[in-house]
């Protein structure tokens, strides 16, 4: 079942080459104002058209409301949106219907839904899928804002060429300077270093991956449920639908595992009437609950499985090794596009999980 969310619903519908791709979304809250142009910016983020270190597909992604609005403002009945598939090209993939391409989905899924299964692409398993992510996160972005809850992320690393970032910096100059480089980066002279190891990449035919780092803040406190619902769980849930995520970690995460508890404890302070901590290691959560501080998570995307090298795989027809090299157009480095889809999906889990709890518009 392709989704996800109890009280705000978003479900994909599409497939990489076929005719469109889009969302569902379920319990968008009746008179809440739909900005068609900010959607749009947001698709336009994740496009690869004039990002001189993307993949060659030129898909113009105009969005096209079908249901739900009127007016500017949610009806209240479920939202439909979609962008039609203008540029695919099937052959390539038609070429390596038996032999798996390494790092793609097409050995699961063919013994998943059976030979049948259009994989054009990467079929329902391409990063393709996320235009509808970004444009019910768009959405779920509308309604948080107008709570005071702001989602920024950005590329904490690519390859080798990590990025420090000061916590403390207000979101708005942070996203200035994201939204100011093709990578993503709050940091310029970062920025060029890294456009210089995807081009690298590129041309020796392989591939990069990299770090999304994602700030929330102003959440409240008390989001989320203990356990299975926490607000941990529903992140991840959500954030691991996104296609090349291999690992998550909140706040200190993998490096808490190396400190003591003297040191990762956050201690407690009154900042005015607020209560807020020293430190936040715990990156705004605490027993799968919010605590008020930016919500601050990190995930790792892998190396575009897409690579021009030869490869070794198998034949599926005749049971024989064999070797493959992939064609068509792919990007070096998926991490940059990537950046928007994080944002749209950390609001869509949050507005999701307020909505479940009461959140009071």
């Amino acid at each position: 079942m392709m989704e996800f969310g109890t009280s705000f619903r978003v479900r994909l519908f599409g497939s990489s080459h076929g005719p469109e791709v889009g969302a569902m979304i379920f319990g968008v809250p009746k008179g809440t104002p739909i900005d068609l142009a900010r959607l749009q910016g947001d698709l336009d983020r994740r496009r690869p058209v004039g990002r001189r270190l993307a993949t060659r597909r030129q898909e113009p992604d105009r969005l096209v409301v079908d249901a739900g609005l009127v007016d500017g403002r949610a009806t209240g009945e479920a939202v439909r949106l979609h962008v039609a598939n203008e540029d695919v090209s099937k052959a390539p993939y038609e070429e390596l219907r038996h032999t798996p391409r390494p790092g793609h989905a097409d050995y699961p899924a063919r013994v998943r839904f059976g030979n049948s299964a259009d994989l054009s692409g990467g079929g329902i398993f391409s990063g393709r899928m996320t235009v509808g992510l970004v444009a019910a996160g768009s959405i779920a972005r509308s309604v948080l804002q107008s709570e005071g809850v702001e989602i920024v992320a950005y590329t904490r690393s690519i390859g080798e060429v990590p990025v420090e970032v000061d916590e403390s910096e207000p979101l708005d100059a942070l996203r200035a300077r994201v939204l100011a480089n093709e990578v993503g980066s709050p940091d310029p002279a970062k920025a060029l270093e890294m456009e210089r190891a995807i081009e690298a990449a590129r041309r020796a035919g392989d591939s990069l991956g990299g770090v999304i780092e994602c700030r929330c803040d102003g959440v409240p406190v008390g989001i989320g449920e203990p356990f299975f619902d926490s607000i941990e769980s529903e992140l991840a849930h959500i954030l691991f639908a996104i296609p090349a995520i291999k690992a998550v970690e909140f706040g200190a995460g993998f490096a808490s595992a190396r400190m003591r508890g003297s040191e990762h404890n956050d201690a407690f302070y009154w900042d005015g009437d607020r209560v807020a901590t020293r430190t936040n290691h715990a990156g705004g959560v605490l027993g799968g609950l919010t605590t008020g501080m930016p919500l601050v998570f990190r995930v790792a995307v892998k190396p575009t499985a897409s690579i021009s090298r030869p490869q070794e795989t198998v034949d599926l027809t005749t049971h024989t090794s064999a070797r493959i090299v992939v064609k068509g157009r792919h990007d070096p480095c998926i991490v940059p596009r990537a950046v928007v889809v994080v944002e749209s999906v950390a609001a869509i889990a949050l507005i999701d999980l307020m909505l479940r709890g009461g959140f009071d518009r």
